[in-house]
């Protein structure tokens, strides 16, 4: 098949695991026969320093033509003034407004060699594979917004329709994996929660009565997630409750430098990025995990561009990096060599090329 890819790299290691998903792209693509093409622009800091704006109106038209959108990461002490009226994320932000895409998937799975990456104990964390489902378009962050020298104030603000569509997405999810669902809110003081609660409780036994469905305060979700992760397996819940959760969840996989991400809307032109940042305290000393993007590339293949089979490819080639030995510093206990980004990633092209799975 042929597609058009629109790469952001962004700022600080951002270009750095970009160059490492498009690689992994482009071998997929000798590998498998197909033919993709690339087309690069700016975003966040990249785009304030060169044209002012985090989101220039060039990139936006790019995105919107694009098969799919592989984002590296945004931000960066140079740009960090919170009293600043242009900032990096405000790009991100319209971006996932300009392309729709409200449901953000995360996965998180563990791979047993890297158990010793985690600050949690081995036992907790045998058998913990689950996708959280974060609605990424709506609430307290796309808000009306207000500060004086006296006050700030931050609307959050959910409509049904936004909550059902969210919703749905997750419980095809877990129609397809276990059959179960945990929703997550915080009902017992916030009325977006209440309605978040009604909502989910009304569409579930109406469209998925076979789905068992567990809900949540995020208080106890955020300590379960430690205490008993293997007990989750997709689990849906509002934009700043997913942001925060999904980063507590790295710690299960060791390191954000492992989990990668798939924004999805009604159009098949998803956007993909890892979840970790642009972490400019390591930028350009080429010692970034790249496995993230190139998981995300993974989740690219499979929801845009509908090739399940080079997905599965890209993810075994990862695994069996890990479980060869390859270790970057994020991920490397005391006895691990440290490979380099580009020594990580040469090694899972390896893989790749090896040809489809069998």
């Amino acid at each position: 098949m042929e597609a058009l890819i629109t790469l952001l790299p962004g700022d600080g290691i951002g270009p750095e695991v970009t160059k490492s998903a498009q690689q992994v792209l482009e071998s997929v693509a000798s590998t498998y026969g197909h033919r993709f093409q690339f087309d690069s622009q700016r975003i966040g800091g990249a785009a304030i320093d060169a044209v002012g704006e985090p989101l220039p109106a060039a990139t936006i038209a790019s995105c919107k033509s694009a098969d799919a959108v592989f984002l590296g990461a945004v931000g960066g002490p140079k740009w960090s003034d919170p009293n600043a009226k242009v900032r990096p994320e405000q790009g991100l932000l319209a971006l996932r407004a300009a392309l729709g895409v409200y449901a953000n998937l995360r996965p998180v799975k563990i791979y047993p060699e890297l158990v010793g990456a985690s600050p949690l104990r081995p036992e907790i964390l045998a058998g913990v594979d689950m996708i959280v489902v974060r609605e990424l378009t709506g609430g307290i962050y796309f808000g009306t917004k207000t500060r004086d020298e006296h006050s700030a104030s931050d609307l959050c603000t959910y409509t049904v329709v936004e909550i059902e569509r969210i919703v749905r997405v997750a419980a095809k999810l877990a129609a397809d994996r276990s059959g179960r669902l945990c929703s997550v809110d915080k009902a017992n003081v916030l009325e977006t929660s209440r309605l978040w609660r009604s909502v989910t409780n009304r569409l579930m036994a109406a469209e998925f009565p076979g789905i068992e469905v567990e809900t949540l305060l995020v208080d106890a979700a955020a300590m379960h997630l430690l205490s008993r992760p293997a007990a989750f397996d997709v689990i849906v819940t509002e934009n700043m409750f997913g942001d925060i959760l999904t980063d507590e969840a790295s710690m299960l996989a060791g390191s954000l430098g492992m989990l990668p991400s798939a924004s999805l809307g009604d159009s098949s032109t998803g956007l993909y990025e890892p979840i970790h940042g642009s972490a400019p305290d390591i930028a350009g000393k080429g010692i970034a995990n790249p496995c993230a993007s190139i998981a995300s590339t993974a989740l690219l293949l499979r929801y845009s561009l509908g090739l399940e089979a080079e997905a599965l490819a890209v993810e075994r080639a990862i695994a069996e990096t890990i479980t060869a030995g390859a270790r970057t510093a994020d991920i490397a206990t005391h006895d691990d060599s440290r490979v380099s980004t580009a020594q990580m990633t040469a090694e899972i092209l390896g893989n790749i090329r090896r040809g489809p799975v069998t």
